[in-house]
């Protein structure tokens, strides 16, 4: 009998009586199943567990919503080797001031020194958290002052808070806002990789990288939004300061746009307002409909 025989009939008392078959199973035992030793099991469910835990430890390290006791937050403020630090208290700040919890006033000097932070994220988020109370005069004084930053996000964001205050000081900041952000080559080089048109980037993504010589250089997004245009290829020599991409902004960063200039927009600023209200690709129907109503709002400020 042919060993394949022995595997394909069942093992009865006339299959082993055959000739051959006891020679060949024995010759042929069923091979031993080898249990996981404690040890190795042991260490299977602690990598199971860290695979889970790390995760989640490092969304509640960044979570901006977990709550923040008045002490923590005062530690957080002063925590200028952890930025994101700065922010989870300022994000908790800046609730509590919308909220008009009492307590927050103790904070309020450390929320103008952080307006000149070296940290663009912290700037951003102290912008929005100072536009929390209106009836502060050094956050509307600071604000204006912030109207002059560096960044073109910061700019935006000091603009809508002062919007808040009754102020359209920043009016031309906002309508940048509603405008595609153009990337330029910081050096010249060769354009070693780049992303897609079309592909969703968030503020501070990668757009491309450009080589010279030894030196890569990487080019990223001031906001977040869509890559609209790619002016260059893989390949190409591009001078330093020479525009290759532009950034279509997101819905979100357009419709607080288009919600600020309900109040303060004014007839030079329609045709940039018209843009949204076409019902473009990937523009949702919210963003439309507030464009329409801004652009009635002006309308009937002009008319008045």
């Amino acid at each position: 009998m042919r060993e394949t025989d022995i595997v394909s009939r069942p093992l009865t008392p006339e299959t082993l009586n055959s000739t051959g078959d006891v020679e060949t199973l024995t010759a042929h035992p069923a091979p031993l199943r080898h249990r996981m030793s404690t040890r190795n099991r042991v260490l299977f469910f602690v990598a199971a567990w860290l695979i889970v835990l790390m995760p989640f430890l490092f969304w509640w390290s960044t979570w901006f919503g977990r709550r923040l006791s008045n002490s923590q937050i005062t530690e957080y403020l002063n925590d200028h080797k952890h930025p994101r630090h700065i922010q989870h208290a300022l994000v908790q700040v800046g609730e509590r001031m919308a909220r008009q919890e009492a307590g927050t006033a103790p904070w309020y000097p450390q929320l103008l020194q952080l307006a000149s932070h070296p940290v663009e994220e912290v700037r951003n988020t102290d912008a929005w958290v100072m536009g929390q109370d209106t009836s502060t005069r050094a956050f509307h004084e600071t604000l204006l002052t912030m109207l002059q930053d560096s960044s073109q996000i910061v700019r935006g964001n000091a603009a809508l808070s002062l919007v808040r205050f009754g102020d359209g000081a920043g009016r031309s900041q906002i309508i940048a806002l509603l405008q595609p952000a153009p990337i330029e080559a910081p050096i010249a080089g060769r354009i070693i990789d780049t992303d897609r048109i079309g592909i969703s980037i968030r503020q501070g993504g990668l757009v491309a990288k450009i080589q010279n010589g030894s030196r890569t250089t990487e080019v990223r997004s001031p906001i977040s939004g869509r890559i609209r245009t790619l002016s260059v290829a893989l390949g190409a020599t591009v001078a330093a300061n020479t525009e290759i991409a532009t950034i279509a902004p997101s819905s979100t960063q357009v419709w607080e746009a288009l919600r600020a200039l309900y109040l303060v927009g004014q007839s030079d600023d329609l045709p940039a307002i018209r843009y949204y209200e076409r019902g473009l690709p990937d523009t949702p129907d919210l963003v439309r409909q507030q464009a329409v109503l801004t652009e009635n709002a002006i309308q009937a400020r002009v008319t008045k």
